[in-house]
């Protein structure tokens, strides 16, 4: 089961319909249960949040209900613009032509177009040459299967040179990954670099997407949608531990007890697993136990005016510690201005500890940097969240460590966001596995009944 192939099977209504334990109420979750439903099984979601959506999720940000975490579409993102259309949200969706910048030897310059790349100050003629090269021909490649043995960060040098990794790739990749930076699937940066680039209509035009109402649109539709249909959905209900008896899923242990269940399929993230499932074989635990992922702290603020006028803007500063930042008002129209800076590391990294405080300031102050014209009155509110495990770090060959999304226990399925490698994490992404997930499950009901 593979990112690739995203669409979704016709239900099967021959299968006994059967109750269904979901763990986790994000997109991956809900598109579960969702599917589950039109295959007319019964589900029941287990969310340990008090709202659905994961890092999708929404908050009240003083008035304004917007996610937690940043969100775009792309034009190529197939299965969620497929579920917008089976919930008739298909005309809330928006597209956008967006700007990309880039902030280096402390000037602000255009970034994302051949012209730009051109005119970019501070990378040789040769430089810039075999950086759109790379940058055009990962666009146009879609077998990621020779690059999934590879290092990133020598096959990004083999293609672009020394300088041009220096001074375009280092510090994303010191900045968001630290010590793991050395160690990560080329096949797992290449389907990011592919994404983007497939998001433009023209050589010289990007297109992103928004949806009316953010995220929290198609989740209260999904919501409403699996708990029409027979679904039901617990919310700050977590699941403390999966009963598994002889092989075989028994139901799953909650504060109010034990609830027994036909299946039980979890999209929590797998770190979690084995807390949740210590019965599981002792490989599988081992393998769930060995993978790695990468915190984040996001800070969120509310700006009196833009900062520039580009959606995302890359970073490469010797004095300040994040990749790059997104302007989130110059892809959804909002007023005041709304900002995301996201700070990546290693959620053992002694600077996951540091008070909210201390990204505040650094984000006052990076903002004022790159744009002199802002004062410290122009930050209108400000809000860190933050999340330990947002991001898988993919190695390459990251597929051969995952156990099997079917568990070698009778009734479990066990996938996140790490299953759909090479494709980094993403709503669509998401939905699309949850789908295929949920079908595998009711595939497996209808083969047992029939056999």
């Amino acid at each position: 089961m593979t990112a690739s192939s995203t669409s979704t099977s016709t239900p099967t209504s021959a299968a006994p319909s059967q109750r269904i334990a979901v763990l986790g109420a994000g997109p991956m979750g809900l598109a579960v249960a969702y599917q589950l439903t039109l295959e007319g099984h019964r589900p029941v979601v287990f969310e340990a949040d008090d709202r659905v959506g994961g890092m999708t999720a929404a908050f009240d940000f003083s008035g304004l209900q917007i996610e937690r975490y940043y969100h775009f579409h792309c034009i190529s993102d197939a299965a969620f613009l497929q579920v917008l259309g089976e919930l008739g949200l298909a005309s809330k969706m928006n597209w956008v032509a967006t700007k990309m910048g880039y902030w280096y030897q402390n000037r602000l310059q255009a970034w994302g177009n051949p012209v730009a790349l051109l005119r970019f100050k501070g990378l040789g003629l040769v430089a810039k040459f075999r950086y759109g090269l790379h940058a055009f021909l990962s666009t146009k490649r879609n077998d990621w299967k020779p690059l999934d043995r590879l290092d990133a960060t020598e096959w990004i040098k083999r293609w672009v040179g020394a300088e041009a990794y220096e001074v375009l790739w280092r510090r994303l990749f010191d900045y968001k990954f630290y010590d793991y930076s050395s160690n990560l699937s080329a096949a797992w940066i290449w389907s990011r670099i592919r994404r983007i680039g497939r998001s433009r209509y023209s050589l010289f035009k990007e297109k992103l997407g928004y949806l009316e109402g953010g995220s929290q649109t198609l989740l209260d539709a999904m919501k409403k949608a699996i708990e029409s249909k027979g679904g039901e959905i617990r919310l700050s209900s977590p699941a403390s531990k999966v009963v598994i008896e002889a092989g075989a899923v028994k139901g799953v242990q909650t504060a109010a007890g034990m609830e027994a269940f036909d299946k039980v399929i979890s999209t929590v993230p797998l770190p979690y697993v084995p807390r949740l499932m210590p019965d599981l074989p002792p490989e599988v635990l081992a393998s769930f136990a060995a993978l790695k992922n990468i915190a984040v702290v996001c800070v969120i603020a509310k700006l009196r005016k833009p900062l520039t006028e580009n959606f995302w803007l890359n970073i490469n500063d010797p004095e300040m510690d994040i990749p790059g930042l997104v302007e989130y008002s110059n892809l959804r129209p909002l007023s005041p201005h709304v900002l995301y800076v996201p700070f990546y590391m290693p959620g053992e990294h002694p600077k996951f500890q540091d008070a909210d405080e201390v990204f505040l300031a650094k984000v006052r102050a990076y903002c004022m940097k790159i744009n002199p014209s802002l004062t410290a009155d122009d930050f209108v509110d400000m809000r860190a969240s933050r999340y330990r495990y947002a991001q898988p770090i993919c190695d390459p060959g990251y597929l051969d460590h995952l156990p099997p999304a079917a568990l070698p226990v009778k009734g479990l399925w066990v996938a996140d966001t790490s299953y759909y490698y090479p494709e980094d994490r993403g709503i669509s992404e998401s939905i699309g596995f949850g789908r295929q997930l949920a079908t595998s499950a009711a595939l497996a009901t209808l083969q047992a009944a029939n056999a």
